[in-house]
């Protein structure tokens, strides 16, 4: 009777050098990236009106369509709604990402059926040199006229905000369940 642990072990042997080929000749059927590829394409994005808090802010998405090198500064530039110099928010590539999200802050000014521009550019983080850039527009379907001017709710529990104007049914002043539904 053969050695059973040796058996094993050969057969342990066998099946590691036989992932080990497969990913060899897998790695070598691999085209390269092709060099006239964006590194990244916008993927979605537009305006969020947070009516609880009385916010307007923007923001997108960018995939990865071409590896972007680790290290990579990607900055985001947004067209302020209100007038003012853009804003200006960054990013730092990592290994494995795949996809970006830039966010602005919160604006003021948003109209209705305007476009809004977006630039991503990646940024050599050794050099400064400019790698790529990237823009397109995004269009609010509201004003944001009609955020209230004070902030609905108050706190981690979204509490009622007294200062907001808007009445508190009774029974509801602190947060609670109030009256049950009839």
């Amino acid at each position: 009777m053969p050695n059973r642990p040796r058996i094993i072990r050969f057969a342990a042997l066998a099946g590691v050098a036989g992932l080990v080929a497969l990913m060899a000749v897998l790695s070598a059927l691999r085209s390269p990236e092709d060099a006239s590829q964006p590194y990244v394409e916008f993927a979605g994005g537009g305006f969020v009106f947070n009516y609880n808090v009385a916010a307007a802010y923007y923001g997108f998405v960018a995939r990865v369509v071409r590896t972007v090198p680790p290290g990579t500064i990607l900055e985001a530039e947004f067209e302020d709604p209100d007038g003012g110099p853009p804003i200006v928010t960054r990013g730092v590539a990592g290994v494995y990402a795949r996809q970006f999200r830039f966010e602005s802050p919160p604006v003021e000014g948003v109209r209705a059926d305007r476009d809004y521009r977006v630039e991503l550019r990646l940024i050599d983080p050794d050099n400064g040199t400019l790698m790529a850039a990237y823009s397109r527009t995004f269009r609010s379907e509201l004003d944001q006229d009609m955020l209230p001017a004070a902030p609905t709710t108050i706190g981690p529990g979204y509490r009622p905000n007294p200062d907001s104007g808007l009445s508190v049914p009774p029974g509801n002043e602190e947060g609670g369940a109030g009256e049950p539904a009839r």
